[in-house]
């Protein structure tokens, strides 16, 4: 018999991934009694494929879930995936567009429709990558964050911890996408490099002995001050913490804070 001299996973790992899925050996079972392990999936985004990233951290976990089954105890690992429910609505506007659609006009069930559609395809190829990869998933138990029981769990959950004051809604500045008209993440937003213009505001002290300027490029933020923050070991500055200063436009009183991280 003649053995390659390099090996190649591709003429292997494919076979063996899917045997072992077929013969159900990462299945987990509670009643066959013992101990158990568990680990839920950090769900990856149905909005694409997946990267390095997920290579790297799946790996770690199955490591992690192959090692427990070798010390004898009931693995369960949850798959699953997420929504990312307005990057996917990005991609599916762009996709109905390279069409001459507009969402608008399709109406919102059609819309939704073409969205589970679109999740169906693309949830359908992260799944492939992992079951490529060889994770020992406990697939027949796969999820989707919007599937009923998660939804509810998930509202359960929020209204909970807002009931018992761990969270809060309030208003904030926030990412706004003036074509889907919604709140996006920091995530979800490309920073670009422009040239602007340095604003020089002049903060009163409240007690009518100067005022502090402050330097920025987004005077617009200066609204929702809630303080202004002086290096400690700023000669200029330091004899000003503790005091007060009038925020322009509202008159409302803010402290004077010492924090290093000021250049």
């Amino acid at each position: 018999m003649q053995i390659d001299k390099v090996y190649e996973p591709q003429r292997f790992e494919p076979h063996w991934a899917q045997w072992w899925i077929e013969a159900g050996i990462f299945r987990a079972d509670p009643s066959r009694g013992g101990k158990i392990f568990s680990l839920v999936i950090p769900p990856p985004n149905v909005t694409g494929s997946l990267h390095m990233g997920h290579a790297l951290n799946n790996t770690l976990q199955d490591i992690l879930c192959r090692f427990e089954r070798m010390r004898g105890k009931d693995v369960l690992w949850q798959p699953g995936t997420d929504h990312a429910g307005i990057a996917t609505q990005m991609v599916v506007e762009r996709l109905l567009a390279a069409d001459g659609i507009d969402r608008r006009d399709l109406g919102r069930d059609a819309f939704l429709d073409r969205v589970w559609q679109w999740k169906a395809e693309s949830g359908g190829t992260i799944t492939r990558q992992l079951r490529r990869l060889g994770a020992s998933l406990d697939w027949p138990r796969e999820r989707f964050t919007m599937d009923d029981g998660l939804s509810r769990a998930v509202r359960e959950v929020f209204v909970t911890l807002h009931s018992q004051g761990l969270i809060y809604r309030d208003r904030r500045l926030v990412n706004w996408d003036p074509k889907l008209l919604t709140a996006i993440s920091d995530l979800e937003v490309e920073s670009r490099e422009v040239k602007s213009h340095l604003w020089h505001l002049r903060y009163p002290l409240a007690d009518g002995s100067g005022h502090l300027v402050v330097a920025t490029t987004r005077p617009e933020t200066m609204l929702g001050d809630t303080a202004v923050a002086v290096n400690p070991e700023d000669d200029r500055y330091r004899h000003l913490v503790g005091k007060s200063i009038r925020l322009p436009l509202t008159g409302r009183e803010i402290p004077v804070i010492a924090d290093d991280y000021v250049d």
